[in-house]
């Protein structure tokens, strides 16, 4: 299982906090340090796509011009990582983008019986 994301980010703090308490082992990527390449990027917006992916409350996002943001491309994303949502959370057969809570105890933890 892979966290893409950066170091100081709260989100991702959350989420490794979360999966840290539960015993769950993680490889953090920080996309600052260790950009991803552009066919790491296409597979996140081919199971994600780009409207989720994107994280449009970002100041890289607010910094880009109408135009840009009409029509995010693979390469002003690598070239801005803070762009994408974070944490990004890739295991074996699926793709988060984001933290809640509740939807990483339903991915990782066992439900309650009733």
């Amino acid at each position: 299982m892979i966290m893409y994301g950066i170091k100081n980010c709260d989100s991702v703090k959350k989420a490794q906090k979360f999966l840290t308490s539960q015993g769950i082992n993680f490889e953090f990527v920080d996309l600052r340090e260790h950009p991803i390449n552009e066919k790491t990027l296409q597979n996140f917006v081919d199971v994600l796509g780009w409207d989720k992916l994107i994280n449009k409350r970002s100041t890289a996002y607010q910094n880009l011009s109408f135009v840009q943001r009409q029509s995010i491309t693979p390469a002003l994303t690598l070239k801005n990582p803070t762009l994408i949502k974070r944490p990004v959370l890739v295991t074996n057969n699926n793709i988060e983008v984001g933290f809640n809570e509740k939807t990483y105890r339903n991915l990782f933890l066992k439900k309650s019986t009733k």
